[in-house]
């Protein structure tokens, strides 16, 4: 079927695919696209993951080729298994299928003692020879969990999260992660090019991302000398706001139409995530960060920490977002 051919030529060129973007770029529906995946995950074409699909950890044999040894088991915790993450895990498992290494999903939460509870059942299994953790660094407990990573029997690698200082733990613990307060910056100096000067944040609450996103708001309006005061105040009396994440954009988008507010002609609006703003009505402009390439680099790097043991320096990788601009934010004179 040719749009198997085309889904499978997709996994092998970029390690992952999403239903959203093949059932757009064929012209078919979401379901359509999920059926083909499941008939190609039955056949150990592709595995099935949250929102699309990845090469498989364990690609078949054929028949003169000698299927590949896996080099090495790694573990991987994740706080949620839909909407954000899934990217990330499908860059991981790309990342392990290309290096012949097993990844082994776990979901977590945004509790402590259950992101201790996971990563003690891989450990305690003893198949596990590294750790992709991205645990719950809120609140007081923070200092206490990386205690408690830095002395785990395997190397850790903390996704999307970072230690906030150097500690005296026995080891420093590696990371990568998306620069969130760069991509911030981004949409803010975006939207002070199109003329805006009255310009807000509204954040997530309890989010992670959050003060990264604060961090880099503070840092913009310093930069271009306008006001940094408009953070959760709502959209009035601004003529341009930056929201995390879509749905709440999403909403907000909604709610200024209803009241005559018009986007972006009124209020202009940029989300951070880029998960779902091409949906909105109009699209939003939106700061994508680079999910899937973060749960490549995170596999790569723990390759590198395993095959070069302690010789290799600690390393903390951070990764830029992208800017994908859409009808949300483009001032009248430029807009097409």
């Amino acid at each position: 079927m040719q749009r198997h051919e085309r889904l499978l030529i997709e996994l092998r060129r970029c390690g992952a695919v999403r239903v959203s973007d093949l059932a757009r770029d064929l012209g078919v529906s979401e379901l359509t696209i999920r059926r083909d995946i499941t008939a190609l995950a039955a056949r150990n074409l592709c595995h099935r993951v949250h929102g699309g699909a990845t090469l498989p950890s364990r690609p078949s044999p054929s028949p003169d080729k000698p299927a590949r040894k896996t080099a090495f088991t790694i573990g991987m915790v994740v706080p949620s298994l839909d909407f954000y993450w899934p990217p990330i895990v499908a860059g991981a498992r790309a990342a392990g299928a290309a290096l012949g290494v097993n990844v082994q999903l776990r979901g977590s939460s945004y509790d402590p003692e259950e992101d201790r509870r996971q990563i003690g059942r891989l450990v305690d299994a003893g198949q596990v020879q590294g750790l992709l953790l991205a645990p719950s660094l809120d609140g007081e407990d923070a200092g206490r969990m990386l205690d408690w990573i830095s002395r785990l029997p395997v190397p850790t690698i903390l996704v999307e999260r970072q230690p906030r200082r150097w500690t005296s733990a026995p080891r420093q613990i590696e990371w990568v992660r998306t620069d969130h307060a760069l991509g911030l910056e981004i949409a803010v100096h975006h939207l002070h090019e199109q003329g805006h000067r009255r310009i807000g944040l509204q954040l997530s609450g309890g989010s992670p991302t959050s003060m990264y996103l604060l961090e880099g708001w503070q840092r913009a309006c310093a930069d271009l000398g306008i006001p940094g005061d408009a953070v959760n105040t709502g959209w009035k009396r601004l003529t341009a706001l930056i929201v995390h994440s879509d749905p709440q954009a999403i909403v907000i988008a909604r709610n200024a139409a209803d009241q005559g507010i018009r986007v972006p002609d009124d209020l202009a609006i940029v989300s951070y995530d880029d998960e779902v703003a091409h949906l909105a009505d109009p699209p939003l402009t939106a700061i994508r960060p680079p999910k899937n390439h973060v749960g490549r680099l995170a596999v790569e790097l723990m390759v590198s920490r395993l095959l070069d043991g302690d010789k290799r320096p600690v390393q903390g990788v951070l990764v830029a977002p992208d800017l994908v601009v859409r009808q949300s934010s483009l001032a009248r004179r430029i807009r097409v």
